[in-house]
């Protein structure tokens, strides 16, 4: 479904992302039991991408990190997604990627209420990125896995967060996405707003 927007450069609006998982369907019922069905919380701003009601706890060397929410729908892999601040509590030294490029990552351990599972990869720190639609990337003159650096201006900071990267699809809703020690660096506020800017 074709999501139509007027984009405009300086009109990126920005949405914070805390650290979160997304599970395979066959990792998910061995941490929840067979019989358990990811149960929707509440709608997120893509397209059928929704926040579940579950909840389980990541393990690393040095920590644990509880209350770790679960987005669905499920994904082929399951892959964990972290700052950098919680990678350091975790002990381990996960990746910056793209959501999905989980190959060589970070391990991490998944306990839920009915098993406990070591992944030998898939933890990583997600890269910044902006979703829009092909409309809007028409308007802002940028294309699928473009690199771009957005700036962001409150009362409190002027920040540029660099190596950005597009993403491009029909069913994308216009936003960038950063993680919750991006956001604190730039002093985040309720409805921010970031500038794009093309790379020379």
């Amino acid at each position: 479904m074709q999501h139509n927007s007027i984009a405009i450069a300086d009109k990126i609006p920005i949405a914070v992302s805390a650290r979160h998982c997304h599970l395979s369907e066959e990792d998910f019922h061995y941490l929840f039991g067979t019989q358990a069905v990811l149960t929707k919380w509440k709608d997120l701003s893509q397209p059928d991408q929704f926040a579940a009601e579950q909840v389980i706890t990541i393990q690393g060397p040095r920590a644990c990190i509880d209350k770790v929410r679960i987005l669905g729908p499920f994904r082929e892999q399951t892959q964990v997604e972290v700052s950098q601040t919680d990678a350091v509590k975790l002990g381990v030294m996960p990746p910056i990627r793209m959501s999905g490029n989980v190959q060589d990552s970070a391990p991490i351990t998944l306990i839920g209420p009915q098993g406990t599972i070591q992944k030998q990869q898939g933890l990583i720190i997600a890269q910044a990125h902006i979703h829009m639609s092909e409309t809007d990337a028409q308007a802002l003159c940028v294309k699928d896995q473009e690199i771009v650096k957005v700036e962001i201006i409150n009362d409190v900071r002027q920040l540029q967060i660099m190596n950005v990267v597009v993403r491009v699809s029909p069913d994308f809703v216009l936003e960038m996405h950063v993680d919750t020690d991006e956001a604190n660096a730039a002093s985040i506020v309720s409805n921010q707003y970031g500038k794009l800017i093309k790379m020379e």
